[in-house]
């Protein structure tokens, strides 16, 4: 059995996987993360012959030692009983998160991606970048700090050509609607503002003139990318003009700079955000472990999804 770890409000791209799993003839079975504390009852037992892990889910058994492999695709915040006591609420969610995490901990098997560097890459983009640059891709100039003296000077030294962005994105979904913060480029009478860098530390960068922005889904050594022509706003999740993705080939020089970033990393899969810039060059901005692709293969009937399944299969026949 292969299981597949998300969110109850995920559609679409899931269903698309435990398909092709199934056309590959691997079951699969779908963990709802954020339904952990309210709808599965977990057993883990330890005797004579070991650990045991299992966990219940209405008529389902899900017993640790029959997982023959792991897609990762989402991890949300634990839903909490209404009626539970205000009082419980922290305890409820450190202690389901720890049973989660335990049973997770017990799957010595292959993944994509395994959640512990899923984890830790996505949430360090300095991280990220720093690996671009030691697989020799262009990136852009870069500040972290929460010290508006530090920012003021960055945004002189480029001439005010900054955009400022948060280390983590805010919405959950794969068109951008919900609460997030987009990127956003820093206007002058803005400035004043960097002073409330104290209470959130923020991301400065190097604004990247566009001729297009790239989202590049690499899925174990394959690649798929989508083009948007560069729109006003600095984020395309941002902007209200119609999205219409377009199929881009990338040059095989990036591809070989991608594949040694994704080596680096150690990511089997990773949504890759870049920009062309109109003199031809190719900056990496980052690279999401948990990135959105059913927007490519939706509109640009990319096999994305299918290629999930069969890397992940070949990894199980390997092990």
């Amino acid at each position: 059995m292969i299981l597949c770890i998300t969110h109850s409000q995920d559609t679409y791209t899931i269903d698309l996987v435990r398909q092709h799993l199934e056309r590959l003839g691997h079951d699969s079975f779908r963990l709802n993360s954020d339904e952990f504390g309210t709808r599965y009852r977990l057993r883990y037992r330890l005797d004579a012959l070991g650990p045991q892990y299992q966990l219940e889910h209405g008529h389902t058994l899900i017993d640790a030692a029959d997982i023959t492999g792991v897609w990762y695709r989402k991890l949300w915040d634990l839903r909490v009983p209404p009626s539970l006591d205000p009082a419980y609420v922290p305890s409820f969610v450190k202690e389901y998160g720890t049973a989660l995490r335990i049973f997770l901990d017990s799957l010595d098997v292959p993944w994509i991606n395994r959640i512990d560097l899923d984890h830790a890459i996505c949430g360090n983009k300095f991280l990220q970048l720093s690996a671009a640059q030691a697989a020799n891709m262009h990136t852009p100039r870069t500040l972290i700090s929460n010290h508006a003296e530090d920012a003021i000077r960055f945004f002189d030294e480029l001439q005010g050509d900054v955009v400022v962005k948060l280390h983590g994105a805010l919405s959950k979904t794969m068109d951008g609607r919900g609460d997030f913060f987009p990127t956003t480029r820093l206007r002058k009478e803005d400035v004043p503002m960097l002073e409330s860098l104290s209470a959130c530390p923020m991301i400065l960068q190097e604004h990247i003139p566009k001729e297009r922005e790239l989202r590049v889904v690499y899925v174990d050594g394959e690649f798929f990318t989508g083009s948007l022509q560069a729109p006003g706003s600095t984020d395309w999740r941002a902007t209200t003009a119609i999205i219409q993705w377009e199929s881009f080939t990338l040059p095989d020089v990036e591809r070989e700079k991608i594949s040694h970033l994704m080596q680096l990393l150690g990511l089997s899969f990773g949504a890759i955000d870049m920009i062309l810039e109109p003199d031809g060059r190719y900056v990496f901005l980052e690279v999401n472990p948990q990135g959105e692709w059913g927007m490519l293969q939706k509109y640009l009937g990319f096999p994305i999804a299918e290629t999930i399944a069969e890397k992940l299969v070949q990894k199980i026949t390997h092990a």
